[in-house]
């Protein structure tokens, strides 16, 4: 089995719109609603997570809080877009350059916790609609750890449906 091939640098500009545009559907489950105390979210790896998509889920005209993004996710933290013939890895600084604006319908259809000695892995299915119209389902990979009396995202991939390779029934699909 071959090594994947991981970038470290922001991609190109042809990949940087394949990255964008998978971004946008990243964010596929943002809550209602702000919480009332972001502190109390971190305690649960729904919270955080949560948290996380209520902060990247703005509307057209409102700046992102990337102060606020920036204390749910682990300084060192990774974001990766891939799927069977590519994968590309951004910081977190690149993530957040590359939401500029994240403007979609969407809403998670399933999601899976594997939680074990302060490590959680969170599969969560989404489908979503960008600004242009253009819907997507998808898979999220969140990875998280529990320490300083708080879960942290440590990492974040995802992968788009095609339709070769469908969701799997146990994570949602058809």
């Amino acid at each position: 089995m071959g090594a994947t091939k991981y970038i470290r640098a922001i991609p190109n500009q042809n990949d940087m719109k394949h990255l964008l545009c998978l971004l946008l559907f990243l964010t596929a489950s943002g809550s209602s609603g702000a919480q009332e105390n972001p502190e109390a979210s971190l305690q649960t790896i729904d919270g955080i997570i949560n948290e996380l998509l209520d902060k990247l889920t703005i509307e057209k005209g409102e700046k992102m809080d990337t102060t606020a993004i920036r204390n749910l996710v682990y300084p060192a933290a990774l974001f990766t877009v891939a799927d069977a013939t590519q994968a590309e890895t951004v910081t977190l600084d690149e993530f957040l350059f590359l939401l500029k604006d994240p403007y979609y319908e969407a809403g998670e259809i399933h999601k899976v916790v594997d939680a074990y000695q302060g490590i959680a892995q969170v599969f969560q299915t989404f489908q979503g609609k960008d600004s242009e119209g253009t819907e997507e389902r998808g898979l999220n990979s969140y990875q998280l750890t529990y320490y300083a009396d708080r879960w942290w995202i440590v990492s974040l991939l995802w992968t788009i449906e095609s339709e070769t390779a469908p969701i799997p029934k146990k994570y949602g699909g058809k």
